[in-house]
């Protein structure tokens, strides 16, 4: 088996010689994946995971690209339904990320969801495709209230780290990154990125597989912050938008990918 190493965003001068030239990419995920929060004017959503395989045919050549994450996805889901659909379409790179649906659960199992997780990826390498992992950066740093879920994050990151080495995969470690500290790379429900968000994510995605990219990391220019009442509304309103519908959801036991299917259930060619 080829290695494959780990990708830390710590080391700047840490490049990965990647293999290249895929001919077919799928993705599979939560919203993160399906792109919520990156939405073109006609309603479409984009997302990292889009950018990402334009990337890919920009620089090699043209690729077939499908995309089966959908919003609420928790990592069982993934795995068990997603990921063998997945593997049904030949393709020869997958990117499986996901997780943060688990982690914000009373119910969250770290054993449950690292099994599953090193299960879908065990499968998807014993078919021989190239695996792409991503880890999340660390929620304290934009919110004390997402700071709740720390050390969960800090688990599950050990162990995407640890499922990666195992099966040699590509592993964008997002962890110490303070790229995405930035409110301005975020959407209004301050949960998923947006279009300039998302778009960083790819281009560091095609830095872990070892493609050409812009800088991903160069800060965004700097901006004065808003006054203190500014902010203070701009909380209330993202509270009864976004916060108290989420909330909702979770006491009803309903999810926001209920009736929603994957937006590319088939590999469709993508140019650069």
């Amino acid at each position: 088996m080829d290695h494959y190493p780990v990708l830390t965003t710590v080391d700047d001068d840490f490049a990965v010689e990647g293999k290249g030239m895929w001919q077919r990419y799928v993705a599979v995920g939560d919203s993160f994946t399906e792109g919520v929060g990156d939405e073109a004017r006609d309603g479409r959503l984009r997302g990292w995971a889009d950018r990402f395989a334009a990337g890919l045919a920009e620089n090699d050549h043209e690729l077939d690209y499908a995309n089966l994450a959908v919003r609420g996805r928790r990592i069982r889901s993934i795995l068990i339904e997603q990921v063998p659909e997945a593997l049904a379409l030949q393709p020869d790179l997958i990117s499986v990320v996901g997780g943060v649906n688990d982690v914000l659960r009373p119910s969250w199992s770290l054993l449950a969801t690292a099994d599953a997780l090193e299960g879908g990826v065990g499968r998807a390498r014993a078919q021989g495709c190239d695996v792409l992992m991503i880890t999340f950066g660390q929620p304290i740093r934009r919110s004390r209230l997402l700071g709740v879920v720390q050390e969960r994050m800090a688990e599950f990151r050990d162990e995407i780290l640890r499922v990666g080495n195992a099966y040699d995969c590509y592993v964008l470690d997002l962890w110490h990154s303070d790229t995405f500290d930035d409110p301005r790379l975020w959407s209004d429900d301050r949960l998923h990125l947006n279009a300039a968000g998302h778009q960083r994510v790819a281009w560091a995605a095609l830095e872990a597989v070892g493609v050409a990219a812009p800088n991903w990391r160069q800060p965004l220019p700097a901006s004065t912050d808003p006054r203190l009442l500014a902010r203070l509304a701009g909380d209330v309103q993202w509270t009864a938008q976004h916060f108290a519908p989420w909330l909702g959801r979770r006491l009803l036991g309903r999810s926001s990918g209920d009736g929603v299917t994957a937006k590319r259930p088939e590999p469709v060619p993508v140019t650069g």
